[in-house]
């Protein structure tokens, strides 16, 4: 390799180890935060958004290192990858969370493919299903992005194939999360028919700030809806930064969005940034039950739940 090969900055501007330093802190004490709360709650399945908060810690930790040598390719290529892909990991989290949401709020026979669209049962296997093809396409593209150099032979070209991969990952994440933002804002408003419903199978337990579900081991936070929320703006957060980067991937290297850190920061780390400080408020599994990796079904909760909410129908008959 000469010497003018390493002189060749990956960056069509001068990047800021300032910026990035205070993007690692934040997202370092999200992180803390994050992993006190996933393993006092015991919500296990929050250890995919633990994984997704530290690739970000990792992908501007490497961005300082980057920035102080813009011609390295392993210190550019690892802050790129890790950078895009964090937020595929996220949207996996919100289906799962949506679901739970779902599962606990509305009851048994209310759970329909007409409520959702999409039949409950399989919300967060299909969606999931298709946020990790579009992880894997996206970072096939991320690779190929980050790792060609400007002298590279045919570097155009292969610059092309993988903005075009990657574009396709994101369409991919963009349709599927698209379809799900709609459903998750629309529940916002039919979940509502059910609150009369889940208030009267709900009994104060211990402090008041959590409660129980009649005749059942469940507990539910009364003001669940403060996690739907935090979700529902989610959604439309994440929306915003895979529009940035569609625009980014779509676009050649002397396009404003390439040629200014700016962008970047505003439109990719904030909204990114305020996902994972919503859910550092609202952490799920202060709100809702369950949250480790599978929901367990015990019978005699089923059974009394069932029974409870016939009672309580015939009471509004009464």
């Amino acid at each position: 390799m000469s010497s003018q090969d390493q002189d060749i900055s990956f960056y069509e501007y001068d990047p800021s180890k300032a910026v990035a330093g205070v993007c690692l802190a934040l997202f370092l004490i999200t992180f803390i935060w994050s992993t006190f709360m996933t393993f006092r709650k015991r919500a296990w399945v929050w250890m995919v958004q633990l994984l997704a908060i530290l690739m970000e810690v990792v992908g501007y930790a490497d961005r300082i290192a980057s920035a102080a040598k813009p011609s390295d390719l392993n210190l550019y290529a690892l802050q790129f990858c890790v950078i895009i892909l964090a937020p595929v990991l996220m949207a996996g989290v919100i289906y799962v969370v949506f679901g739970r949401i779902v599962f606990h709020v509305v009851p048994a026979e209310h759970r329909t493919t007409k409520l959702l669209w999409i039949p409950p049962r399989w919300i967060t296997p299909i969606f999931v299903s298709f946020d990790i093809i579009a992880l894997l396409v996206q970072l096939i593209g991320a690779v190929s992005v980050s790792g060609t150099r400007a002298t590279d032979k045919d570097a155009a070209n292969k610059l092309k194939i993988g903005k075009d991969v990657a574009l396709v990952g994101l369409a991919i994440q963009m349709g599927a999360f698209g379809l799900f933002t709609i459903i998750a804002a629309r529940f916002h408003f039919t979940s509502q028919q059910f609150e009369a419903s889940l208030k009267w199978r709900l009994e104060e337990a211990g402090s008041g700030k959590a409660v129980l579900v009649k005749g059942t081991s469940k507990k539910i936070n009364p003001n669940w809806r403060h996690l739907l929320y935090a979700l529902n703006v989610s959604c439309i957060l994440i929306l915003i930064r895979s529009v940035f980067r569609v625009v980014e991937f779509a676009e050649d290297s002397n396009g404003a969005v390439s040629k200014y850190e700016v962008y970047m920061y505003v439109f990719d780390t904030l909204p990114i940034f305020l996902v994972v400080a919503s859910f550092c408020i609202f952490f799920p599994a202060s709100y809702v039950p369950y949250m480790g990796f599978r929901v367990p079904k015990r019978q005699d909760d089923t059974a009394q739940l069932g029974s409870l909410e016939g009672s309580a129908t015939e009471l509004r008959e009464r």
